[in-house]
């Protein structure tokens, strides 16, 4: 199967448990009608002193909690690697999108002067 954690990231529901959000794990193609929500909620689990260490620095730092890396074994089971990380200011989302639109417009030049 398919999956992605291009646009995810994990919270904390009001029990204190972490989930996993927006992570995309495609339908199972010969599968039934009975068949899972590709974009639901998945439940991380992990110790609780982990859960204590990383609700803590969420809470006191205003971190995120992101996938990094999705692991699936040979029996199907995925493991998920997380990092704390902290947000983008403005002024570097501003950039981002500057160099983004640059690098588009140098794309649609080169593509013009190919044809």
């Amino acid at each position: 199967g398919k999956a992605s954690i291009s646009e995810s990231f994990c919270e904390f529901n009001d029990k204190g448990e972490l989930f996993v959000i927006n992570m995309q794990v495609d339908e199972y193609t010969h599968g039934s009608h009975y068949n899972h929500r590709p974009k639901a909620e998945r439940k991380l689990l992990l110790k609780k002193q982990e859960l204590k260490k990383l609700f803590k620095e969420v809470k006191t730092s205003g971190l995120t909690i992101v996938p990094l890396r999705l692991f699936i074994n040979d029996r199907g089971l995925a493991k998920i690697k997380i990092a704390l990380a902290r947000g983008k200011k403005l002024y570097d989302k501003r950039e981002t999108l500057k160099e983004r639109d640059t690098k588009r417009n140098l794309d649609r030049i080169k593509k013009q002067f190919n044809s």
